[in-house]
């Protein structure tokens, strides 16, 4: 399977939004930077909780705002969402192959989704200083995307090699001392 075939892939933005929601996102999106942006996507999270054009426009505007704690809390809680859609185990650690197949034959949209947020999500922990966690979850995407179309590959790879060179310079500055 190959995940970019976006041939007949319903996108996560397909998904019909209320009216009343929709505005609030533009609203949102027309007050960015200021404080009322924030309580314009959280009315709108409150009216579709489970609505991944809702969820996606909170999670960027912590996200762009530097609030990673807050936009971690958004990306774990749209893994749940899709991953109950998808009847994907309940937490990302027991996906397995045969998931994700399974899910393909429901939409091929939501699981690049759900891999794309998983990337998300473990990349936010590594900038939180959550290494182990964002290291598995990106060991997970690396797993299950055997092509590396999601790109989790290159950011493990940067992991790695960054505490390569924390080790060296650890090892280096134990010698000049």
């Amino acid at each position: 399977m190959d995940l970019l075939d976006f041939e007949q892939a319903e996108l996560y933005f397909d998904e019909p939004l209320a009216g009343d929601v929709a505005r609030l996102l533009v609203d949102a999106a027309d007050k960015y930077g200021g404080e009322e942006a924030e309580s314009l996507l959280l009315r709108a999270n409150l009216m579709a909780p489970q609505h991944l054009m809702v969820l996606v426009a909170l999670y960027r505007y912590y996200y762009y705002q530097h609030r990673l704690e807050d936009a971690l809390l958004v990306a774990e809680s749209t893994l749940a969402v899709v991953g109950r859609r998808l009847e994907f185990p309940d937490t990302w650690r027991y996906l397995c192959e045969a998931n994700i197949g399974a899910g393909v034959m429901r939409s091929m949209g939501l699981v690049r989704f759900y891999l794309m947020v998983l990337k998300a999500t473990g990349y936010v922990n590594l900038r939180l200083g959550n290494y182990n966690a964002g290291k598995a979850m990106l060991e997970k995407l690396v797993e299950l995307d055997s092509h590396d179309r999601i790109g989790g590959k290159a950011l493990l790879d940067v992991l790695q090699q960054s505490m390569i060179n924390e080790k060296n310079a650890e090892r280096n500055s134990k010698w000049t001392h």
